[in-house]
């Protein structure tokens, strides 16, 4: 079976996470790296997570398409992505297959992000309709 790898915060799960983690399924099996509090903190600053990495982990667990969930404390996951050893990286977003940590250790495949579907556009929406509400 191909071991396919995928990562990120996963921290305002929405249905462009489950579409990756869907196709990353047609692949494979799917090996998920999740950053820990502390990373997605030094990544998205002070206010993030809004979800912590135990709630986070128990999310991406239970979705059908996921085989295993692995929390890493860098801000990469070249070290997990090493000791994983998969066949296949899978990396949603704009990314060029050059900038994706562990490129150099195998194939790597950019999923087209779903336009209108991202965590930090929803927070955006929350906020401003929390300010326009309120």
């Amino acid at each position: 079976m191909v071991k396919v790898f995928t990562n990120g915060c996963f921290d305002v799960l929405h249905v462009g996470h489950v579409e990756l983690l869907k196709y990353c399924s047609t692949l494979g099996e799917v090996f998920v790296g999740l950053n820990s509090d502390e990373s997605v903190r030094r990544l998205k600053g002070p206010t993030r997570p809004f979800n912590n990495e135990r709630n986070r982990l128990a999310i991406l667990e239970s979705i059908k398409y996921v085989n295993q969930v692995f929390i890493f404390e860098e801000d990469t996951p070249y070290d997990l992505i090493k000791s994983i050893g998969p066949d296949l990286i899978v990396k949603g977003g704009d990314y060029k297959p050059e900038e994706v940590a562990g490129y150099d250790l195998c194939e790597v495949k950019i999923f087209e992000t779903l336009k209108g579907y991202s965590s930090t556009a929803l927070i955006e929406n929350m906020s401003i309709s929390k300010i326009v509400s309120g």
